[in-house]
Parts: C-alpha cells; sequence; structure tokens
C-alpha cells in the first residue's frame, strides 16, 4: 500500500542543462582529462592509450580515445553512471581516488558535447551513450541515456523479452544516428579496441571551441602530446611558463605521486615521475597536527548514526524473533519453525551488524582524538629554479601544484626554487568534487602555512644562506642576471646538475622503479619505451623479481622559534588593534533610517572617542611610569655595574702591588746570597792579607751595625755591640715570619695549593739562604778574629776606637749604594756572633 502510494508521488528531475553546468565545476581543463584517467587508476588498469582520430565530420575535427584495460563493468554497474553522485568506490580504507559518482560526467561534457563508452567484463558487452546533441537536436529537456549490452562472443542482444528487445533496438537506432559510428560493425569494432577480456573505451567527441573557432584541445602542434591552445587564459605570464600547465604529457607525468600505471599518450609512452626523486637535496620532516579535524568528524558522526540505526535494527529484529518463539511455543508445524529460523538468523546477523558497526564508530571516535602525522618532503629544483612551491596530492592525487608558501610569497630569493611535496589522507583533507581544490578552506591553509614553516627551516638545513645564494646558483649554471632565465646549457654545468640527481625509470613489465647509477652517457638520452629490469646496468637490481629500491631521505627536524612573553603580549596587542579597527570600520558602516538614530549614533561615536581618548592617556600615563621605573632600575643596575667594577679594580691593584712586594724581596734575597756567595770566594790565600782585609771587614761590618746613640758614646763595650746585633737577628727572624704570615694571609684568597706551596718555599728558601749567608759570616769572622788576636790584646779600647773611626766611611758607603748598606747590615748580623766569640776568648786568655 506504502508503495503504491510512494509511486504516485512526485520526483525530482534532472534537465539536460545540469550537464553543462556540471561541467563548469572544472577551470582547469587538464583536472578534467584527469578525472577520466582517474577512473582507469580506479579500475586497477595497468596501461591506458590516450589519443585523438581526426573526423572532420565533428565539431573541432577530431575524437578523443581513452582505453584502459581495467576491470571493466558489467550492465548494472554500467548502469550506475547515470545516477549523479552514487559510487560504489566508497571506502575509506582503499586507496580509490574518486568517489563522489561526478567524474566522468563533468570531466568528458568540460572538453566536449558527447559521450560514447564501450566496456567488457566477462561476458558482457556495454555500451553507454551520453549526448547533448541528441538532446538539442530532439529538444528533450530529460537526461536520455542509451545503455544497450550484448554476449562477448555471439554480439546478441543480452536481453529476453520482446519490450527489453524493443528499448534495445530503440537505443541503437539513437546511437547509430547521433555517434560518428553510423554503421554496426563500425559500433562494434569500438569493442576490439579492448585487448583483454576486460577494459573500457570512452570516446569524447564535439569538443568545446575558443572564441577564435579553434579547439580548446590542441592536438595538431605536437604530435606526441595534448596542448592548451591557449593558457594564458587560466595562468598569468608567470605561471603558464610551467610546463604542467600547457602540457597534457607533463601534467600527467607527476599525476600519481607513486605511479603505478602506463600512459601511453598519442601513441608514445609518458615517462612518469615519482616526483621525489628529481629533487636536489631532499629532505624528509615528520608535522604531526590536532587542527585536521572537519573530515575526522563527519565521519565519525556518520559512523556513530550507523552505528545506532543498526542497534535499533537489531533490536527489532531480535524482538520479533521473540515474538514468533513465543507465539509458536514448542507445538509448531515446519512452515513456522522455518520462519522462526529466518527470523531468528536475521536476528543474529542484525546483531553481528550492529556490533560491527559500533566497533568501527568507536575506531573513528578514538581516531578523532588523536594528532594526524603528515611528512613533508623538500628539495630543490635544479632543472628550473623559476618552477618552485609545493604540490599538494591527495589519495595519492595531484590536487594543487605549484603553491607558493612561506617566504615564496613575498618574492625574493629566500627559498627560491625549493619545491615541497605531500600526499594527504582523505581522513586529514577532503578535496572539492572537481579535484582541484580543498573542501574546507581553513585548514588548508593552516597547512599551507605548516609548509612554510618547514621549508624555512630546510633552508636554513642546506645551508645555501653561508654558501651565498647567486653563487649556490653559479655553480649549476645559472650565470644570467635574470631570475627566470633558464640554466646554461653548457656541457660541465649540464654534467653537473646530471651528477646531483640519480636517474629513476619504471620497468614496462613488473611496474617496479629502478635507480640507474651515474653514467654520461645516460645525460639528456631519451630512454626507450619498452624499457625492461634487464636494461639496468646495477646487477642487483636488473631482476623483475627483485624487490624495489627504497628512497633513502635524511630526515630533518623543525626548529621552532620561542618567543618571548614580551615578544606575544605584542603580538596580542597588535591582533587586538586590529580588531578594534575592523570593528570601528563596520560601525561606520552601519546604514541609517533615521535623524534619531542618527543622533544616537554620533552619540555613542563621541562616547567611544572620550573612551579612547581617556584610555590613552592613562596609556600614556602608565607608559610614562613604566618608564621612569626603567630609568631608574638602569641607573641602579649602572651604579652596581660601576661599584663592582671599581672593587675589582682595586682588588686587582692590591694584588699587583702584593706580587711586586713579593717579587722584590725575592730579589733582595737573591741578590744578598750571590753577595755572599762573592765574599765567600774572594778570601786570600795569604794569611797577613787576609787579616789586614779582615780587620778592615770587621770595622766596617761592626760599624755598620752599631746605632746611631752607641756612636755617641763611646763606651759602649763589645758585649753590647754582640747583644745588639742578637737583636737584630732576631728582628729578622721575626721579619721573615712576618712576611710568611703575609703569604698566608695573601693565601686566604681564592689561590690554587700550587701557587701556595711555591710561595711558601720561596719565603723559606729565603730564610734558609739569610742563615746560610749568617753562618759562612761567622765561620769567616771567627778565622779572621784568631788572625786578628793579636791586635785584641792590644785592648779593647784600641779595637773599638778603630771601628768608630771606620763608621762615618760605612755610612757614605751605604748612602751612596743600597747593595752596600744590604751587604753591611747582613755582616753586622754575622759580625754580632763573631764579636760575641771574641769577647769570650779573650777571657779566656785573659
Amino acid at each position: 500500500m506504502a508503495s503504491t502510494n510512494y509511486n504516485a508521488l512526485s520526483r525530482a528531475q534532472l534537465s539536460f542543462e545540469y550537464l553543462h553546468t556540471n561541467s563548469t565545476t572544472h577551470e582547469f581543463l587538464f583536472g578534467a582529462l584527469a578525472e577520466l584517467v582517474d577512473n582507469a587508476r580506479d579500475a586497477s588498469a595497468t596501461r591506458m592509450d590516450i589519443f585523438s582520430e581526426p573526423d572532420e565530420s565533428l565539431r573541432g575535427g577530431y575524437m578523443l580515445f581513452f582505453v584502459d584495460d581495467g576491470e571493466g563493468m558489467d550492465p548494472n554497474e554500467t548502469a550506475d553512471i547515470i545516477t549523479f553522485g552514487r559510487s560504489t568506490k566508497r571506502s575509506l580504507d582503499e586507496s580509490h581516488i574518486g568517489m563522489y559518482g561526478n567524474g566522468l560526467k563533468s570531466g568528458s561534457m568540460r572538453i566536449g558535447n558527447d559521450l560514447i563508452l564501450f566496456t567488457k567484463k566477462g561476458a558482457t558487452m556495454t555500451c553507454l551513450f551520453l549526448s547533448r546533441s541528441f538532446h538539442e537536436e530532439e529538444h528533450i529537456d530529460e537526461v536520455i541515456v542509451p545503455i544497450p549490452s550484448f554476449e562477448t562472443n555471439t554480439r546478441n542482444i543480452l536481453v529476453t523479452g520482446a519490450k527489453a528487445k524493443e528499448k534495445q533496438r530503440l537505443e541503437m537506432e539513437i546511437i547509430l544516428k547521433y555517434s560518428p559510428f553510423k554503421t554496426e560493425d563500425e559500433f562494434f569494432a569500438q569493442f576490439d579496441k579492448i585487448e583483454g577480456n576486460t577494459g573500457t573505451v570512452v570516446i569524447v567527441y564535439n569538443m568545446k571551441l575558443l572564441d577564435s573557432g579553434d579547439p580548446e584541445l590542441d592536438v595538431l602542434s605536437d604530435p606526441t602530446d595534448i596542448l592548451l591552445a591557449n593558457p594564458e587564459s587560466d595562468f598569468d605570464s608567470d605561471e603558464g611558463l610551467m610546463p604542467e600547465k600547457k602540457s597534457f604529457r607533463a601534467y600527467t607525468a607527476i599525476l600519481y605521486v607513486d605511479p603505478r600505471m602506463k600512459i601511453y599518450l598519442q601513441g608514445k609512452k609518458v615517462r612518469t615521475k615519482k616526483l621525489a626523486c628529481c629533487l636536489y637535496k631532499p629532505k624528509l620532516y615528520k608535522y604531526s597536527s590536532n587542527r585536521f579535524k572537519a573530515r575526522s568528524e563527519i565521519e565519525h558522526q556518520k559512523a556513530k548514526e550507523e552505528a545506532k540505526q543498526a542497534e535499533a535494527k537489531s533490536r527489532e529484529a531480535e524482538s520479533k524473533a521473540k515474538f514468533l518463539e513465543n507465539k509458536y511455543g514448542d507445538a509448531v508445524t515446519k512452515a513456522q519453525r522455518t520462519e522462526l529460523r529466518k527470523a531468528q538468523e536475521h536476528a543474529a546477523e542484525m546483531k553481528r551488524d550492529a556490533l560491527l558497526k559500533k566497533q568501527v564508530a568507536e575506531r573513528k571516535s578514538k581516531a578523532l582524538k588523536d594528532p594526524k602525522l603528515l611528512n613533508f618532503i623538500f628539495g630543490i629544483n635544479l632543472e628550473n629554479r623559476a618552477h618552485d612551491g609545493v604540490f599538494v596530492y591527495n589519495c595519492s592525487r595531484l590536487i594543487k601544484m605549484y603553491e607558493k608558501v612561506g617566504p615564496q610569497m613575498e618574492g625574493g630569493v629566500f627559498c627560491s626554487g625549493v619545491v615541497g611535496v605531500v600526499d594527504i589522507p582523505y581522513l586529514v583533507l577532503e578535496p572539492t568534487h572537481n579535484k582541484q581544490d580543498f573542501a574546507d578552506a581553513k585548514e588548508y591553509r593552516h597547512l599551507l602555512k605548516a609548509m612554510g614553516e618547514h621549508m624555512v627551516q630546510y633552508w636554513k638545513d642546506i645551508g645555501v644562506v653561508q654558501q651565498g645564494v647567486t653563487k649556490f646558483w653559479e655553480n649549476f649554471g645559472y650565470i644570467s642576471q635574470k631570475w627566470k632565465d633558464p640554466p646554461s646549457q653548457d656541457l660541465k654545468f649540464v654534467r653537473k646538475r646530471a651528477m646531483q640527481i640519480n636517474v629513476t625509470l619504471q620497468c614496462d613489465n613488473c611496474l617496479r622503479w629502478r635507480t640507474l647509477p651515474f653514467s654520461s652517457n645516460n645525460i639528456g638520452k631519451d630512454f626507450e619505451d619498452d624499457w625492461v629490469c634487464a636494461m639496468n646496468p646495477d646487477v642487483q637490481h636488473n631482476k623483475c623479481s627483485a624487490i624495489e629500491q627504497k628512497m633513502n631521505i635524511p630526515e630533518g627536524i623543525l626548529k621552532k622559534e620561542v618567543k618571548t612573553k614580551e615578544q606575544k603580549t605584542k603580538d596580542i596587542e597588535e591582533e587586538i588593534k586590529k580588531k578594534q579597527e575592523l570593528l570601528q570600520k563596520m560601525n561606520k558602516s552601519k546604514s541609517v533610517t533615521s535623524s534619531r538614530q542618527a543622533a544616537e549614533m554620533e552619540r555613542k561615536r563621541r562616547e567611544e572617542e572620550e573612551r579612547q581618548q581617556r584610555e590613552e592617556e592613562e596609556r600614556r600615563k602608565k607608559e610614562a611610569e613604566k618608564r621612569k621605573r626603567e630609568e631608574k632600575r638602569r641607573k641602579e643596575e649602572a651604579e652596581r655595574e660601576r661599584e663592582r667594577k671599581e672593587w675589582e679594580k682595586n682588588e686587582r691593584l692590591e694584588r699587583a702591588r702584593k706580587e711586586r712586594e713579593k717579587a722584590e724581596r725575592e730579589r733582595k734575597a737573591r741578590e744578598a746570597a750571590v753577595a755572599a756567595k762573592k765574599r765567600a770566594a774572594s778570601t786570600p790565600a795569604s794569611k797577613t792579607k787576609t787579616t789586614v782585609n779582615n780587620s778592615s771587614t770587621s770595622k766596617a761590618i761592626r760599624s755598620s751595625a752599631v746605632s746611631q746613640s752607641s756612636l755617641k758614646n763611646p763606651r759602649v763595650t763589645l758585649t753590647d755591640i754582640g747583644a745588639q746585633q742578637n737583636s737584630n737577628d732576631k728582628e729578622e727572624v721575626n721579619s721573615t715570619g712576618k712576611r710568611k704570615s703575609q703569604i698566608a694571609s695573601d693565601s686566604d684568597e681564592p689561590v690554587s695549593p700550587a701557587k701556595r706551596s711555591k710561595a711558601t718555599s720561596s719565603v723559606d728558601s729565603e730564610s734558609d739562604n739569610v742563615n746560610s749567608n749568617k753562618h759562612k759570616s761567622v765561620t769567616t769572622q771567627a778565622d779572621d778574629t784568631e788572625d786578628e788576636s793579636p791586635p785584641i790584646k792590644r785592648g779593647r779600647r784600641s779595637a773599638f776606637s778603630n771601628s768608630i773611626a771606620d763608621t762615618s766611611s760605612c755610612d757614605e758607603e751605604m748612602k751612596d749604594n743600597d747593595i752596600h748598606a744590604r751587604l753591611s747590615s747582613t755582616d753586622a748580623d754575622s759580625d754580632s756572633d763573631i764579636g760575641t766569640k771574641v769577647e769570650v776568648q779573650v777571657s779566656k786568655k785573659w
């Protein structure tokens, strides 16, 4: 009953004009052609041939063929093509590019008015005819799509029944009338272009024309390529220089990040590229972010709803099974038992399905919280430094190329010639239906910003700035003053560029990629279309059974610049200022409907100005106070710094003074020791001369040792002189001890143990030298005294008077020369012992 009522309801209809409207989403013409290539790749095709056949009866003068050896389609799968928006490739776990069910229609209708498709799968052959020319000629507003099907071996009509046969007869009549194939033989000959048991042929004709009347796609200028007839209309002059934007051969060469399908364009094989293998000094950067949530949230919500619905269906099925079980009880018939068993099996199946969908929802919920990881690859384009930017792929399919990021957007030579590559999964960013942009513009801008930051890091890592940008490019032949000029084709530069990048080719049999070792013969060489692994000079990889070589790309790390608190505050203030200016512009643009409203707005404006003025005054006061505090702080710091430097200066001067005093003491000690050694060495061999010399020397020593008071008092005895000399000895010992203690006090400063021991040993050695000199002097004077004993016997007064008589001459010597004074003092100390010893000897004799 419900089904009958639904059939009576109105349905939405699709006008054939939608075919044109839908095709206008492709702004880039090669992007429309790529939709047909994507379908072949999704069908697991290993080879695709794209070529044109001339036909002057058609608009544009040719037909464009797309032939692949993929899985093909049966009649039911072919019928799904005409359902807009339906796709059997919607699976996030697979690497299919298409998932909207719109690429074939939009792409083919963008380059031509009519499409005819031939496909083979198993024992069936099917044709699909989608023609705007047919609708325009017949004045049909609805979209009518003939889909006749046949047996592969007999070419007989596949359908049965009179009504179905009549339908197919009418479909064939439309096709033979409005297609380029006017007979059945020509029609079935198109199936023969599929060499295997499966495959598809797509033919587009009645090509779109320019205002000049020429086709948009030029197939005549280059017999091995398809060119854009007017690329300047889509791009500016700089971008138009890029080959991928004017040559379909160059575009298909980089269409996939990991090509696994052979493409022949106009009969010549396209040399596909792995873009990362074509760069100089490639480097990989791992990027993780939680910002890419839009697509994940949509998928999570969808999975959550599906799990909820599955749970409801499971409960309903289980409830129905229990109801039948209670209803029939134990006594049931065979039919009832069958019905019950089916209900129980259905409930169990629904329960399993609900559990599976619940697990999927939980997995997606967990994935929603996980950061998304992307791999950025950067390298230098040595072939043409003007062709730089990033290539953004989605599920291995090129979406954006030569996108300027980071410093490249500002122009100049910073990061010039750098090419970036990134392949984004579907769950991170979702592409638009035409696969030429991304649905979430905000997240895409965030991606480009991140790639710009990593590009700057790559530029630092390869050290171009340290070497010099101009010098770096001159090494590879860029000697022209104009930046966009191509490099020099001088043999030495061509060879140098070729040495930096290895040649990577794809085997025509196994489709594995092989890296060839460098050879000068490969420079500029055009390799065979059917190149195979056996032609590889590398013996380890010259067989199709050998595993494919992996790229060893070094990994880099982004070193983020940490902003200070002041920088962050400044950035926030600038952002607030921009927002306030924007708000003011929005307020000024308000429409006024009455004088009262205008007066109210004027009042608010004045209030806002007064408020801003007060805030500005307060801000200035705060800034003035802040400057004062800052100035005071700087002065205090400068004063503390000055005091610290003054203290350090005084400390240095004090240490220098102590070091000079120490050096002076050591020098005096060394000179005294040298003088003592000289006196000891100058002892005469003759006893008489010794007596005379020792007598005069003793007189001089004694006269220097006598104090000024003793000179005034001639009654001073030899005993008093000896006592005074002993006191001088004690003072010298005390002075030596004082010098030791002074060194010890100086050592309180941070001095190393080695320096401390050295200082102590120098004082000890000085003391030892003085004692040794004293001992030598005593011994020498003792000997001299024995020789002078006769004069001493003549009386004390005579000896003392002689010493007093010689005192004036000794004082004059001390004044004339400090060294003589020091020698006299030392000798006088020694002579004090001699004086004591002489007195004892005289007493014994007396």
